[in-house]
C-alpha cells in the first residue's frame, strides 16, 4: 500500500477544524442582514481541506478521513458531556461567575450540546463532507483534471446546501430555531462557506500542487466504488 508523507498533516488539520467549529458554532453573529454561527470562523478550512484531500489522494482517502473526523468528534462531545455530569468542586468558579452553580450552568451553555443539536450536526457533516468529495471526484474525472477552481466551488456549492439546510431544517423541525429565521440563517451560511471558498480559491492551488507535487500523486476516480459505507 502507498505510503503518504503529508497524509497525516491534512488529516489533522481536517479533525482540528470540524471538533473547534462545533464548539464555536455554540455564538450566533450577525453579518450585514444575515444571521451566523462564529463556526463560520474555521469551519469552511475542513471543506478546503475536504477538497485537497479528494483532489491529491481520492475519494477512498476523503471517505476514510471523513469517517476518522466523525469518530473524534463524537469522542469529542462523549466527554464534553461527561465532564458536565460530574459533581463540580465546591470552590470552582469561572472568572465572572460566583458560584459552582453559575459556572456549571456556563459550562452546559457553552459545551454541553442537546441531543437534537448533535444529531442535526452529524447528519449535515456526513451529507455535506462526502456530497463534496463525491461531485470534486466525478467532476475531476469529467473535466480531465483541469479548472480546479470550477470543482472546488462547485462541490461547495452543492454540498453546503445539504450542510446547511439538513443542519438547520433539523434544529428548527425541535423548535431550536425561530421559524421566521430559518431562511435568513440557510441563506447566510451558504452563502459565506461559498464566497469563502471562492476567497480561498488562489491559496487552494499551490497547497494542491505543492502536495501533487511532493506525495507524486495525483487520483483520478476512475471505477471508484463511492459507498460512503466502506471503511
Amino acid at each position: 500500500m502507498k505510503t503518504y508523507r503529508f497524509f497525516p498533516l491534512v488529516t489533522a488539520v481536517f479533525v482540528t477544524a470540524l471538533i473547534v467549529s462545533n464548539i464555536l458554532a455554540v455564538k450566533q453573529i450577525q453579518i450585514g442582514p444575515f444571521k451566523l454561527t462564529a463556526a463560520l470562523l474555521i469551519f469552511s478550512i475542513s471543506y478546503i481541506f475536504g477538497d485537497v484531500l479528494t483532489e491529491v489522494y481520492g475519494f477512498a482517502k476523503a471517505r476514510q478521513v471523513i469517517w476518522i473526523g466523525f469518530g473524534c468528534n463524537l469522542l469529542a462531545v462523549i466527554a464534553f458531556i461527561t465532564a458536565g455530569m460530574l459533581s463540580a468542586s465546591s470552590t470552582w468558579a469561572l472568572p465572572g461567575f460566583s458560584t459552582p452553580q453559575a459556572s456549571q450552568s456556563a459550562y452546559d451553555a457553552i459545551l454541553g450540546s442537546t441531543p437534537l443539536i448533535l444529531a442535526a450536526s452529524f447528519a449535515a457533516y456526513l451529507a455535506g463532507e462526502f456530497l463534496n468529495s463525491y461531485v470534486l471526484a466525478k467532476m475531476k474525472v469529467w473535466t480531465g483534471g483541469r479548472r480546479l477552481w470550477m470543482r472546488t466551488i462547485g462541490s461547495t456549492f452543492v454540498a453546503q446546501s445539504a450542510d446547511t439546510g439538513i443542519f438547520v431544517g433539523i434544529l428548527a423541525a425541535g423548535s431550536l430555531v425561530a421559524p421566521g429565521d430559518v431562511g435568513a440563517i440557510i441563506l447566510g451560511e451558504w452563502l459565506s462557506k461559498v464566497l469563502y471558498e471562492v476567497l480561498a480559491t488562489p491559496v487552494t492551488y499551490p497547497v494542491v500542487n505543492w502536495l501533487k507535487r511532493r506525495e507524486n500523486e495525483d487520483y483520478f476516480d476512475r471505477g471508484t466504488d463511492f459507498s460512503p459505507f466502506k471503511f
